[in-house]
């Protein structure tokens, strides 16, 4: 594995995975690329407003990191398909991250920093984040949404589901489910955040 795969991810969850690929893992496999990642996203979109019945009323809320710009993504892909600008913002979860090991086993998530402009009583909260492992996190995310606010529903949409849940929290979009092994990491890379071009792979530990 060349050293650029190790240094591009940003943030702390960039800093947990670098000490878990030195030495420590190896890509076993490409599962989505850019134009199915997008494909994905269209297909949310699209989901998003049948459930819904269109816009109004919705919220997208990103979990930080890379649920952020999965956020924009989508709004945007909204506006082309509705013509309207819904509100998006963001959640800063740290402690845990569902798409990495278990690096912080015993820790529970924590709410660092909030930025939702809109107000969320009674709309329909979209929670959305790059992949859905334990559901410690997403859990998080929804008792922050809950202290901001009273939406009348929080729905769940994740770009990858790789299973191994530890709570009852199912996502209501997906755009790939990822049966995966304890041995295996799922890694997210998109261009906002890792400056190259967007791709899902499984890594495997090392034996």
């Amino acid at each position: 594995m060349e050293k650029r795969d190790i240094f591009v991810s940003r943030g702390p969850v960039g800093k947990v995975f670098k000490r878990l690929v030195g030495g420590r893992m190896k890509k076993k496999t490409d599962i989505l690329d850019k134009p199915s990642i997008n494909r994905a996203l269209t297909r949310i979109a699209h989901e998003i407003l049948e459930k819904n019945k269109g816009g109004d009323d919705l919220v997208l809320v990103g979990i930080k990191t890379r649920g952020v710009p999965l956020t924009k993504r989508l709004q945007e892909k909204i506006k082309q398909i509705e013509n309207m600008d819904v509100p998006i913002g963001e959640l800063d979860i740290t402690l845990y991250r569902d798409d990495l090991d278990k690096a912080t086993d015993g820790e529970d998530p924590k709410l660092k920093e909030t930025n939702i402009p809109a107000d969320l009583t009674g709309k329909k909260v979209v929670l959305l984040d790059d992949v859905l492992f334990t559901g410690r996190t997403v859990r998080a995310a929804m008792d922050a949404v809950m202290d901001i606010g009273r939406p009348s529903q929080i729905q769940l949409g994740v770009l990858v589901d790789r299973g191994h849940r530890e709570l009852p929290i199912r996502a209501d979009y997906v755009g790939k489910n990822i049966p995966t092994s304890d041995k295996e990491i799922i890694m997210v890379k998109l261009e906002e955040i890792d400056g190259m071009e967007d791709t899902v792979s499984i890594y495997e530990k090392n034996q």
